[in-house]
């Protein structure tokens, strides 16, 4: 079944066929609709909200990649990384990452664009780092593309808060150290008034935490957990670029980190991890094959 008529676009997907001389439709209450706006929904494209995962090209899936091929238009940031962007024709790729003058492209202008884009008839994929939905504002991208009758699909990716600790050697859980795992953002929105994130709470929990875009923020919130009474020993690695041949990791305690992110350099895209769970990267490194900082870990990496 074609994206066509699995989304009722086209006269078979909705039981109606049109001839083309503007013949209205009665909705189920007896009114007519319009018929160039019933003709309108017909011809209207689909979007795809596409998970591109953690950077490494071999870990996006057949269906996003398969997408990405068939598309018409590739609406993209940077975050999926060089590689993967490198998939994407160049007549397709639509750049709605920052622009000149280090502007970023108001999350306003793309969710217009998906829907300008997709009342054309174009088969769009919005493709995202990681997963569309775990921090990507994909749920606000599908919401706004329901309220404007948009048909659309979520492709999930591998989420970079899974992947680049595994790769860099540091499970999410572990029968000896966590049998839990908190991700939470360390960029919110500017405009909150106070953080979203109760990191009281998350020192109570326990477990392993795992901070996305949390490079900037760093000194704030590892303060607030030691603060929260979480022991300034505990281990935490930063992982640069996951997964990717640039991959870089810098590991300390809550005390260090912040010392050890100067001092290694760690620029954002990053993924902080935080617990007992770090600890295992130290013991499995030596045999682990695919991680691509091994040999070139930066200053500040616990080997």
């Amino acid at each position: 079944m074609t994206d066509e008529e699995r989304f009722g676009g086209g006269s078979e997907g909705t039981g109606t066929s049109h001839t083309g001389e503007g013949v209205d439709r009665t909705d189920e209450e007896g009114e007519s609709a319009p018929a160039d706006e019933a003709i309108r929904r017909e011809r209207t494209g689909i979007v795809h909200l596409v998970g591109s995962g953690p950077g490494d090209p071999d870990l996006l899936t057949v269906k996003a990649r398969r997408l990405v091929e068939e598309a018409d238009v590739v609406l993209h940031d940077k975050l999926p990384g060089r590689q993967i962007i490198e998939l994407i024709p160049e007549d397709k790729r639509e750049d709605v990452g920052k622009r000149a003058g280090g502007e970023r492209t108001p999350q306003s202008a793309i969710d217009e664009r998906l829907v300008e884009l997709a009342r054309d008839g174009k088969r769009v994929v919005r493709l995202k780092g990681g997963d569309p939905f775990v921090f990507g504002r994909g749920g606000e991208e599908a919401e706004h593309l329901a309220a404007h009758d948009v048909p659309f699909e979520v492709v999930p990716g591998v989420t970079s808060a899974l992947a680049a600790p595994a790769v860099a050697g540091v499970p999410a859980t572990h029968r000896e150290h966590a049998s839990s795992v908190s991700v939470v953002t360390g960029h919110e929105d500017p405009a909150k008034s106070e953080s979203a994130v109760d990191w009281d709470a998350l020192a109570r929990t326990g477990g392993t935490i795992v901070v996305l875009m949390g490079v900037g923020k760093l000194p704030e919130y590892t303060r607030a957990l030691r603060e929260a009474g979480l022991d300034p020993e505990t281990p935490v690695t930063l992982i640069e670029r996951g997964t990717r041949r640039e991959e870089r990791v810098a590991t300390g305690t809550l005390e260090t980190v912040v010392d050890a992110r100067d001092e290694a350099g760690i620029e954002p895209p990053a993924v902080t991890v935080i617990g007992d769970v770090v600890g295992v990267r130290e013991r499995v490194l030596a045999f682990l094959k695919n991680d691509p900082s091994k040999g070139s870990d930066p200053p500040g990496e616990d080997r």
